[in-house]
């Protein structure tokens, strides 16, 4: 079975955290620092802006998957995993490159949250009704 959506997701997500890691990569060899931040307050803002990443990105992808293979609606299931991927760009956005940027931070974590509590939704619906 064909995961178009699901690729595409996976695909914008798969793209973003190498950014994000690359970030975290430069500064670590530029301060060698091979542990934690080393107190490095730009390290530490790049560490959890992957970090974060890594902790939602995934589910949001499992969820995907779950509603796709289940046959949910393309198009709604298209907008949520834009949804998730705007939350996630704006998020990582924020905290990696931008000095303070609150509205980026807690806009994507609304969007990123709304749009897995939907996913699971969708899975849920697309699984009972299958």
């Amino acid at each position: 079975m064909s995961l178009p959506v699901t690729s595409v997701l996976a695909f914008v997500m798969a793209g973003w955290f190498l950014v994000l890691s690359a970030r975290v990569i430069v500064v670590r060899r530029r301060d060698r620092v091979s542990l934690g931040d080393g107190g490095n307050k730009m390290l530490n803002r790049r560490i959890r802006a992957q970090g974060n990443f890594a902790e939602y990105a995934p589910l949001g992808i499992i969820l995907s998957a779950l509603a796709e293979v289940q046959g949910a609606n393309v198009l709604a299931l298209g907008v949520l995993a834009g949804m998730l991927a705007v939350g996630r760009l704006m998020h990582g956005y924020a905290l990696s490159f931008a000095g303070v940027s609150t509205v980026g931070r807690t806009g994507g974590m609304v969007l990123t949250l709304i749009a897995i509590a939907l996913l699971a939704l969708m899975a849920l619906w697309a699984g009972l009704a299958g």
